[in-house]
């Protein structure tokens, strides 16, 4: 597995190898100018016994303060340079995991969690740009430090070099025993984010179930524990690395100690100059900081490492349900008919067929009503059709053409799927509506919107079709939503209209006349799904499931004449009407 990911931070990098030499190039040159300052600070400190005259002490000056200068300049460069590379990283990488789950089959967005695919693209997606940019300046930086600034410190003095460097090893010690701390409670950090993130937009898009059934309280509570153990693990990871700082700066400055105290020695014997001894000290000042990050910087390459599988998972993921590699491109207009042969479907670890060989077809144009009792499959098949689900070859036809055969943007643009619940997006009607079809233009979102008996609701608005309909529409009444999502499905030219349950919210005899506004205007094949009998009733004929299969089929008037369980259904509804009225 690590050869594996070092491949990935390979592949990663490799748009970016221009930025990356130059990056290196400019920290090779700002290690040797760290060296060089020294060397000079070292020959002035050495200087001043001959005396400086005041013309000498500006040109010093001024040639520390141009090198020093420049170093940080270069620096600066470098480190933009290969902190964009992370950046640019970073960036392409969730658009490409973005685009990547926008081809996931629903079933497995809805299996990982909401919370735990945005904890993915965010937190995990840093600390890939931390690994890719942080991780490669310091692990670079450090070796290079260690490369120009040893040899030059041992050709000083190789007895106080041993000594000053002696103590690093208890510095590396300390950052590794603490930062493998450090990452796990990062890592509990993180969790505890993740459940308190899922658990808000749950209960923002549940808001009218808590409040429904008082739960207001019992989110609270909720929201509360989840709160609590988020600040537990972050006032944790506070007091570790309050710990290690002191520890740290404690640990350098006995490094500088050492290096004074035996330092002291060798100046009196004469073995070493004061200059020599000024330069050791900002050599080991030099080494310090790259010494104690370099715990950290490991603990962030292993991060960033966990945090590169955890998207890896995702990208290797692929859906179920997908073109063929020899997928059929129609180019000419569809007919609309459709037709399903023995269609079986079994959901994972199931042992009931969902649909269990059902078998039908649907003439051009026709109005089909698919009726029967609650999870008797009928949803089920209105996704079979669009392949939200997956089913085998040879079991549903669209003009004749498998539609395991065809391309799934083709099929799809086709057929248009009206769910109960149709989504609705953060925007105004106009771009709702329009959705399917953003460029069409304001006349036809006022047809199709009054073909969907929507229009008397938008004049009712103060802000008419510019009217904001809130998150997932929640500032609409259900038959609203219904009739929006209804409306966005007309506007676009598809051949096939699936009403999944659509017109639940909407009284029967405005259901009708959609239904024959449909007919009569669009020329489009219908399959409505409903438990209104009295909008079935006005289709041209009627298909009864129960438990996966088609038990009856035929007009309205030929489904009441004969026992059944379509006659069953139609006696309780009409008898549960007359108790309401």
């Amino acid at each position: 597995m690590a050869a594996l990911r070092l491949d990935l931070i390979k592949n990663y990098l490799r748009p970016h190898k221009k930025e990356l030499l130059i990056g290196g190039l400019c920290l090779i040159f700002v290690n040797i100018l760290s060296v060089a300052i020294p060397m000079e600070v070292r020959s002035i400190v050495d200087d001043l016994k001959k005396g400086f005259t005041f013309s000498d002490v500006l040109n010093k000056s001024t040639w520390l303060i141009i090198l020093a200068t420049v170093m940080g300049g270069v620096r600066l460069i470098s480190r933009q340079l290969v902190f964009g590379v992370g950046r640019q990283v970073e960036v392409s990488l969730r658009q490409k995991l973005f685009d990547h789950m926008l081809g996931q089959d629903p079933a497995w967005v809805q299996t990982i969690g909401t919370g735990e695919v945005i904890t993915r693209a965010t937190s995990d997606l840093e600390n890939i740009r931390r690994l890719l940019g942080f991780t490669i300046l310091s692990l670079t930086n450090t070796l290079l430090a260690y490369t120009f600034t040893l040899p030059a410190m041992l050709s000083i003095d190789p007895v106080l070099t041993f000594f000053a460097i002696s103590i690093y090893p208890a510095l590396l010690g300390t950052v590794g025993l603490f930062g493998g701390r450090m990452v796990k409670q990062r890592k509990r950090q993180q969790k505890a984010l993740s459940e308190l993130s899922e658990l808000i937009q749950e209960d923002l898009s549940g808001i009218s179930a808590i409040k429904i059934y008082g739960q207001e309280k019992a989110e609270q509570n909720a929201f509360k524990k989840l709160n609590i153990r988020y600040r537990d693990a972050a006032i944790n990871l506070a007091r570790t690395a309050s710990t290690l700082f002191p520890l740290l700066q404690g640990l350098s400055s006995i490094s500088l100690l050492l290096l004074i105290a035996i330092g002291s020695g060798q100046l009196s014997k004469g073995s070493l100059t004061v200059g020599g001894l000024v330069a050791l000290i900002l050599y080991v000042e030099r080494l310090v900081f790259p010494t104690a990050l370099l715990g950290f910087t490991l603990n962030t390459f292993q991060l960033g490492q966990v945090s590169l599988e955890r998207i890896e998972e995702i990208l290797n993921n692929e859906p179920t349900i997908k073109d063929k590699d020899n997928a059929i491109n129609i180019n000419k207009p569809i007919s609309g008919e459709l037709e399903a042969k023995n269609l079986s479907i079994r959901y994972e670890d199931s042992q009931r067929k969902i649909l269990d060989g059902i078998s039908f077809k649907i003439k051009s144009g026709e109005i089909v009503a698919l009726v029967g009792p609650v999870g008797c499959g009928k949803t089920t098949l209105a996704r079979a059709l669009g392949r939200m689900v997956n089913i085998d070859e040879g079991c549903l036809f669209l003009d004749d053409y498998d539609v395991t055969n065809l391309r799934l943007e083709d099929l799809r643009s086709f057929i248009a799927l009206v769910p109960q619940e149709g989504y609705l997006f953060t925007e105004t009607l106009t771009e709702n509506i329009r959705y399917g079809d953003p460029e069409a233009s304001i006349s036809k979102v006022e047809e199709s919107a009054y073909e969907a008996r929507m229009s008397d609701d938008i004049k009712g608005f103060p802000d008419g079709l510019k009217t904001l309909v809130g998150e997932r529409g929640i500032t609409l009444s259900g038959g609203q939503r219904q009739r929006t999502a209804l409306s966005r499905a007309l506007l676009v030219d598809s051949k096939i209209i699936v009403l999944d349950d659509a017109l639940a919210s909407v009284d029967n005899k405005t259901a009708s006349a959609i239904l024959q506004t449909i007919k009569s205007q669009f020329n489009k094949t219908v399959l409505m799904i409903s438990h209104q009998l009295s909008a079935a009733a006005a289709c041209d004929r009627i298909l009864v499931m129960n438990d996966g299969k088609i038990i009856q089929e035929g007009t309205h008037q030929n489904l009441i004449n004969k026992d059944g369980l379509y006659k069953s259904m139609w006696e309780r509804e009409k008898a549960k009407e007359q108790i309401q009225s």
